[in-house]
C-alpha cells in the first residue's frame, strides 16, 4: 500500500550493501585523521592548510580525510528517505530525525567532548561533526516535508550559494553572533563555564543532508540497479567537472584561491586544497562528486571486500564513540609506560606511522562492530537502530 506516494520495500534487513560499504569506508578515513589528531598534534596544520609550511605527506593525509564528512552527512539523508519507505512515511522519518538529531547533540557536549578534551565540562566546548550532523538531522525533519523538486532546489542553493554569504560578518557584541557563529561564521559563544567553539557551521551541511534525502527514490525497487549507478556515476562526474570549471576560474566557490606551484603535482594539491570550515561549494562539488561516483562502484565490489566495509558502516556512532575511546586510552596507556613527548601527547615522526596505528586500531574496532552489527540483526530492540 502507498504511504504519501512512497512505496514500501520489503520488509527484511533494510540496510543496502553499497551505503554501508561506502559509510564504513569514510569512518577508516575518519580514523586515519584522528589518530593524526592524537598523534601529529606537534605538526598541526590549517585548513586550508599551509602548503609551504605543510610537507607533502600530511597534507595528502589531511585531503584524504576531507571526504569524509560530506559523503557521511549525503548517506545519512539518504538512508532517511530510505527509513521513510520502511517505517511509515515522512511522518515516522521527521520523528527519528528529531531523536536522533537531539541525541547526537547530547553525544557532542558529553561523551564525544569528554573523549577529545578528557574534561567535562571543558573550557572549550568544540562543536564539530556529530554536533553538525544533529542539526543537519533536526533541520532536515522539517525540510523533508517540501516536495522533491523543491528540496533539490534548496540543497543546490544552501550546498553552491552559500559562499555568497561570506561576507557578512558578525561581532560578538553584535545581534545575532551566536546563531551566525552557529550557521556560517566559526566562532567563540560565551558559556557560563567557558566558551564554544563552533568548528562545523551548520547551514552548508543542511544543504549536504538534504541532497542525500532527495536521492533515495534512486534506490527504491522500482529503479534497476544499474540505471541506478548510471545516474550516480553521471551525477558524481558533472559535480566533478563543476568543481574543475569552478575552482580553475578562481573567481567564486573557495575564499581561498589556488596559485601555480613548481610542480605539477604541488600545483594539483594547490587545486584541491579546499576549504572546509565551513565547507565551501568548491569543497562540496569535489567531495560529494567523488562520493556519488564511489557509490555507484561500491555496488559492484567483492563480497569480501564490501562485507569488511559494511562491519564498520553498519554501527556508525559506536564506531565513532568506541574509536575515541580507543585513541584516549592509547593516549593514556602512552603516558604511563613514558612514552608521551613533553607536550604531553604521543608524537609520531612522519604520516606513514598515522596509517600504520589506525591500521593496527583497524582489528579492534572489526571485531568490536561485528559484534554490534550482528546484536542489532538479532535483537528487537529499536534503541539500537540510533548506534
Amino acid at each position: 500500500m502507498s504511504l504519501g506516494g512512497i512505496v514500501p520495500l520489503p520488509h527484511r534487513s533494510h540496510r543496502i550493501a553499497s551505503i554501508d560499504a561506502l559509510r564504513g569506508l569514510v569512518m577508516l578515513l575518519m580514523l586515519v585523521d584522528h589518530v593524526r589528531e592524537f598523534v601529529y598534534l606537534h605538526a598541526q596544520v590549517r585548513d586550508p592548510m599551509d602548503l609551504g609550511a605543510t610537507p607533502a605527506g600530511l597534507a595528502w593525509t589531511r585531503i584524504a580525510s576531507h571526504l569524509c564528512a560530506p559523503v557521511f552527512i549525503l548517506l545519512t539523508g539518504l538512508s532517511a528517505s530510505l527509513y521513510g519507505r520502511t517505517h511509515g512515511g515522512r511522518a515516522a522519518t521527521a520523528t527519528f530525525l528529531l531523536k536522533r538529531g537531539l541525541l547526537l547533540i547530547v553525544l557532542e557536549v558529553t561523551l564525544v567532548s569528554f573523549a577529545w578534551t578528557a574534561s567535562l565540562p571543558p573550557p572549550t566546548l568544540y562543536l564539530q561533526v556529530i554536533w553538525a550532523i544533529g542539526i543537519s538531522m533536526i533541520a532536515l525533519a522539517g525540510l523533508l516535508w517540501l516536495p522533491r523538486a523543491a528540496l533539490v532546489v534548496v540543497a543546490l542553493a544552501i550546498m553552491l550559494g552559500h559562499n555568497a554569504l561570506d561576507g557578512i560578518a558578525i561581532a560578538p557584541d553584535q545581534t545575532g553572533y551566536a546563531l551566525w557563529s552557529i550557521l556560517h561564521q566559526r566562532g567563540l559563544i560565551p558559556l557560563p563555564w567557558g566558551v564554544a567553539r563552533t568548528s562545523y557551521p551548520v547551514l552548508p551541511w543542511i544543504g549536504v543532508i538534504a541532497a542525500g534525502y532527495v536521492l533515495g527514490p534512486w534506490f527504491c525497487g522500482a529503479l534497476p540497479a544499474e540505471d541506478r549507478r548510471r545516474r550516480l556515476a553521471i551525477l558524481g562526474g558533472a559535480a566533478l567537472a563543476a568543481f574543475v570549471v569552478l575552482r580553475g576560474l578562481n573567481a567564486y566557490g573557495d575564499p581561498v584561491p589556488w596559485q601555480p606551484r613548481a610542480t605539477m603535482v604541488d600545483t594539483v594539491l594547490a587545486f584541491i586544497n579546499l576549504t572546509k570550515y565551513p565547507p565551501s561549494a568548491d569543497f562540496l562539488l569535489a567531495t560529494l562528486g567523488l562520493g556519488l561516483v564511489l557509490l555507484a562502484l561500491s555496488e559492484r565490489l567483492t563480497a569480501a571486500i564490501s562485507g569488511w566495509l559494511q562491519i564498520f558502516g553498519g554501527a556508525p556512532l559506536f564506531f565513532y564513540l568506541l574509536h575515541l575511546l580507543l585513541l584516549r586510552i592509547l593516549q593514556a596507556a602512552a603516558a604511563e609506560a613514558g612514552l608521551v613527548a613533553s607536550s604531553g601527547r604521543i608524537e609520531v615522526d612522519s604520516p606513514v606511522q598515522i596509517w600504520l596505528i589506525a591500521a593496527v586500531l583497524c582489528f579492534p574496532l572489526y571485531a568490536a562492530c561485528r559484534w554490534m552489527v550482528g546484536l542489532k540483526r538479532r535483537t528487537s530492540w529499536s534503541g539500537l537502530i540510533y548506534l
